[in-house]
């Protein structure tokens, strides 16, 4: 899925990853013939579509606004 770059708003932030980790990352991106923002992007956006498809995670995480919403409710009182 390849989107305009400018297409939409961004926010711009700095990843440190290892340096192999980096070098595998820029060879796959040139290969693709793509960037490595681009791979980030891309990445990211499967891995979020694949978590949202986790039911236990999905639990986990209500479980977890549950707790924060009781937790902002007691302070704002």
């Amino acid at each position: 899925m390849m989107l305009r770059y400018h297409a939409f708003m961004t926010k711009q932030t700095t990843v440190r990853l290892p340096d192999e980790l980096a070098q595998e990352a820029e060879a796959l991106a040139r290969v693709q013939g793509s960037s490595m923002n681009q791979l980030v992007v891309d990445s990211l956006r499967a891995e979020i579509k694949r978590v949202k498809a986790d039911e236990e995670f999905i639990a986990r995480a209500k479980r977890l606004l549950e707790r924060d919403k009781e937790l902002l409710e007691r302070l704002a009182r």
